[in-house]
């Protein structure tokens, strides 16, 4: 026998009172008969009418915009972007709130998971509850971050290349990203016609003036002839095996980072913002204070920053194994670590690349792990190497929640914890832990 189909509620509106933020770039509230609605576009203590945009009767909760601003916060601005809001682009989720308020909601949902899932206040994690802007990244009142390296365009049926709406596959075109860099700015993508493509990325690089297009054509398509007044590389994703092909150019950008320049391949992963890697490899050698002779662990190590960063400290005593499963990332850290004798790069999975290692004990350990986190298995055998010092550095601050417990499990406590701004105008937010062991009594 078939349940009867639930009724949509989507369109529906309710007058709400706007309660405190969530993981994700929306707040939560209460209909009047208790239905819980995650309320996008509104801000804690605001009174709104909400328009649910998904849910049907009888779920869990439901989504919703803010399509009318009934009692507005102090914390609230107009968005500088003309995309922003209901229904439309999805790229940024705190265009109406003031870059302070901000990086005060994305403390509290730091908080919130901490306490949530690692059952720690902030001064347990050694934590001031304090979310700071990138090194360096100081700003006028009033004007807007324009810091995100790279950018994804989607393209849509007529030629047009925008970002995607909200948990949609629908494109908004734009102009314009606001808070694009000036060297993606620069190159135009929006102002041409991108029929046949599905989707365009661009890349600025930080240090150098390489500039990168990346081209994923549509089945069938012909790549369009891309001329621009900058000199750019040109690659391409193949249709037959997803792989990223070069069409012309180099197949690398040259970014800048602690003193050194790194090759970074196309597809492969650097901080989107410009000031990201120097702030992260200064937190995290100000946690570790690396000694001379050191052995050093880099886990999911990219293209090497933090081995890099590692080696230049340890000496020529101290040595660092970085471990990475991308083929082409390992080829640029091996190449980007040529001239240090004593780091290895390994590719493979972390947990099934490190218990071959026959490593039984470490110093220091680096992990920088994707966003659903490392996870207990891998932890567990973290825990068990007896490293003095821990960084973690994390892009979502529940999977660092649950990490952090499972190395209270292993021995270890959260020493410091440091959250940074590198994503502006998004929900997105940076930390770094530095764990160590827990001390036994007597």
């Amino acid at each position: 026998m078939q349940a009867e189909p639930k009724n949509s509620l989507v369109g529906d509106e309710y007058e709400v009172e706007i309660g405190p933020v969530a993981h994700g770039g929306h707040c939560i509230a209460r209909t009047d008969e208790g239905q819980v609605l995650f309320v996008r576009h509104a801000l804690p203590g605001e009174r709104v009418v909400a328009r649910v945009t998904e849910g049907e009767e009888g779920a869990r909760f439901l989504r919703a915009d803010a399509v009318r601003i009934i009692d507005a916060s102090k914390d609230r601005v107009e968005a500088p972007c003309p995309y922003a809001g209901p229904g439309r682009c999805g790229g940024c989720d705190w265009q109406h709130a003031k870059p302070g308020a901000q990086r005060r909601l994305k403390g509290e949902v730091i908080a919130e998971q901490l306490q949530r899932l690692a059952g720690l206040t902030p001064e347990e994690a050694g934590w001031d509850g304090t979310v700071m802007p990138a090194e360096g990244d100081k700003l006028p009142a009033g004007e807007v971050p324009q810091w995100r390296t790279r950018v994804q365009y989607a393209v849509d049926p007529d030629g047009n290349a925008g970002l995607r709406r909200h948990r949609s596959h629908e494109v908004e075109p734009i102009e314009r990203c606001m808070i694009a860099a000036p060297g993606v700015t620069e190159l135009g993508i929006e102002e041409r016609d991108w029929s046949g493509m599905e989707a365009v990325e661009a890349i600025a690089a930080t240090g150098s003036q390489d500039r990168m297009v990346i081209l994923e054509p549509r089945p069938g398509a012909r790549l369009p002839l891309v001329e621009l007044d900058k000199p750019v590389s040109v690659m391409r994703v193949a249709e037959q095996d997803g792989g990223i092909h070069r069409v012309h150019g180099r197949a690398f950008v040259r970014e800048r980072a602690d003193g050194r320049t790194h090759r970074v391949g196309s597809g492969g992963f650097w901080q989107v913002h410009p000031m990201a890697a120097d702030t992260l490899v200064k937190a995290v050698m100000q946690g570790l204070l690396p000694r001379k002779g050191d052995m050093a662990l880099d886990l999911y190590c990219g293209v090497g920053l933090f081995a890099g960063a590692l080696a230049d400290r340890l000496g020529d005593q101290g040595a660092v194994l970085g471990i990475e499963s991308g083929k082409r990332a390992v080829e640029d850290a091996r190449h980007n670590l040529a001239n240090f004798d004593r780091v290895r790069i390994e590719q493979g999975k972390v947990e099934a690349i490190l218990p071959r290692t026959g490593i039984s004990e470490v110093d220091l350990i680096v992990l920088d792990p994707p966003r659903a986190g490392a996870g207990k298995k891998t932890v567990e055998h973290l825990s068990s190497l007896g490293a003095r010092k821990i960084a973690y550095v994390a892009c979502d601050p529940a999977a660092l929640a649950r990490d952090i417990a499972y190395f209270r499990d292993g021995g270890y406590k959260v020493r410091t914890l440091r959250a940074f701004d590198l994503f502006p105008m998004t929900h997105h937010v940076e930390c770094v832990a530095i764990l160590e062991p827990v001390k036994k009594a007597g």
